[in-house]
């Protein structure tokens, strides 16, 4: 996600204004600076055996990601498949998603497709799958701003397209489409729980919409989350204070009687919550290391709150998409970023979740240029990074995407998984000092997704 310019995307100057800025990226967290440093192990001695060639011993369990079938066997029973991607805007990895979310569907009963994207945004995109009400395209433009701009690309109108005509031909097996992050609440989200409370507890409205007037927001999207940043913070915490007042007083109500009466009411009640995640999100010391840490730990363990509560409230089977320092287990900077959404996941679901990494060797990817006046968006283009990385060797495993259960390799092959290497990790912002730092690809994701070469989403 991305709560402001500032917060996903840095202003590389040295003006006092800039250095906040830079600090206040991290929040954003879709900017979770990954992964992997450090150096191969040393050559055995003279006249001991050769080790086994790595990349061959990783060959014998990996998968053509163009056969998803044995996809099947590894995860199993899960209930909710996190992917993540090694850029926020790289073609591969969106179409990779799109084609196992696809196949779960078809073949496993899957159900939902979450994505790091506020709440609000994943209702209207839901409403416009279920029942095509809307401009798909409009919705898009209108609530994929500021960090999320990186979502509205070619690659995800054809995921919502697909999702829209699979509804349209299979009325027995819907799928759905939800938003689990706290970047943004928008007006619809409001309207959700006003509107429930004037029919329900039309006396309690008044209350609700005064609790509610400072942070219903109006005008653009971007616009609205970066005036928000520049509040002083006692602002943002009496606006805080005044969004958890109104979901305390609507927890207090009793359903209302009659048939779907309760379903209408935990429905009300996770919309009233999804406010509060963001005041309180907005609430945090945004500007001292600390404060930062506090809100990325915030953040990540609501998003899987949200995502439990969803799969749990629907039943339904999950594609989580998010970046790698979302979806996995280990966090490569715990000063930063103290726990990850995937170890939130797993405390609450066990094996109920599959943690799925992804990894490139080399490609381009679009990102906010952090050494250009004004950070504009552009596509980068990055090389292998040497042969001390992972991707020297996940590079000759296959010519092609390949995929590989981590649980469940040859020991030669654990023995090379079990030390940290380099490998591209990029985040919304390009250049970022500090990508690379060390991490345990086994210890991160359950399964791996490698691709030799990537290329740069199609911006809309």
């Amino acid at each position: 996600m991305n709560l402001s310019r500032s917060s996903h995307s840095s202003r590389a100057s040295g003006s006092p204004r800039s250095s906040l800025r830079r600090r206040r990226l991290p929040l954003v967290g879709l900017l979770v600076a990954a992964c992997l440093g450090s150096l191969a192990p040393a050559a055995g001695a003279a006249g001991t055996p050769a080790a086994p060639d790595p990349a061959r011993e990783l060959a014998r369990t990996a998968q053509p990601l163009t056969d998803l079938r044995p996809l099947d066997r590894m995860i199993g029973s899960a209930k909710v498949v996190g992917i993540g991607e090694a850029t926020h805007s790289s073609a591969e990895f969106f179409t990779a998603k799109h084609r196992i979310f696809e196949h779960l569907v078809e073949r496993r009963g899957f159900t939902t497709f979450a994505l790091e994207a506020p709440w609000s945004t994943g209702l209207l995109v839901d409403e416009w799958v279920r029942t095509g009400r809307g401009d798909i395209r409009a919705i898009m433009r209108d609530e994929f701003q500021e960090s999320y701009r990186l979502w509205n690309t070619e690659e995800y109108l054809d995921l919502f397209r697909w999702m829209r005509r699979h509804n349209q031909t299979h009325p027995g097996h819907q799928v759905r489409f939800m938003g689990n992050d706290l970047g943004y609440a928008g007006p619809n989200v409001f309207d959700a729980v006003t509107s429930y409370v004037a029919r329900t507890r039309p006396a309690l409205l008044p209350r609700f919409q005064e609790l509610y007037r400072a942070s219903r927001p109006s005008g653009e999207v971007e616009a609205w989350m970066k005036a928000y940043m520049l509040k002083p913070r006692p602002e943002r915490q009496r606006m805080a204070a005044d969004v958890n007042q109104a979901l305390a007083l609507l927890e207090r109500q009793r359903p209302g009687k009659g048939p779907g009466a309760r379903e209408a009411h935990l429905w009300a009640v996770q919309h009233a919550r999804a406010i509060t995640q963001v005041g309180t999100e907005f609430a945090h010391d945004l500007f001292s290391d600390s404060g930062v840490a506090a809100a990325m730990l915030y953040r990540d363990r609501v998003m899987a709150e949200n995502t439990v509560w969803w799969q749990r409230q629907t039943g339904d089977r999950i594609v989580l998409s998010a970046h790698n320092g979302h979806v996995g287990y280990v966090t490569p900077k715990p000063d930063q970023y103290p726990r990850l959404q995937g170890a939130f996941l797993r405390d609450a679901l066990g094996r109920d979740y599959v943690s799925v990494g992804a990894s490139f060797g080399q490609g381009s990817f679009n990102a906010h240029d952090t050494e250009a006046p004004g950070e504009p968006l552009r596509a980068f283009t990055v090389a292998p990074l040497g042969p001390d990385s992972h991707a020297d060797t996940l590079d000759r495993v296959s010519p092609g995407a390949f995929y590989l259960d981590l649980r469940r390799t040859t020991p030669a092959a654990r023995d090379w998984l079990g030390v940290p290497r380099p490998a591209h990790h990029v985040g919304t912002a390009y250049p970022w000092p500090g990508d690379n730092v060390p991490v345990l690809l086994p210890s991160s994701y359950d399964l791996l997704i490698h691709f030799p070469r990537i290329s740069a989403a199609r911006l809309r």
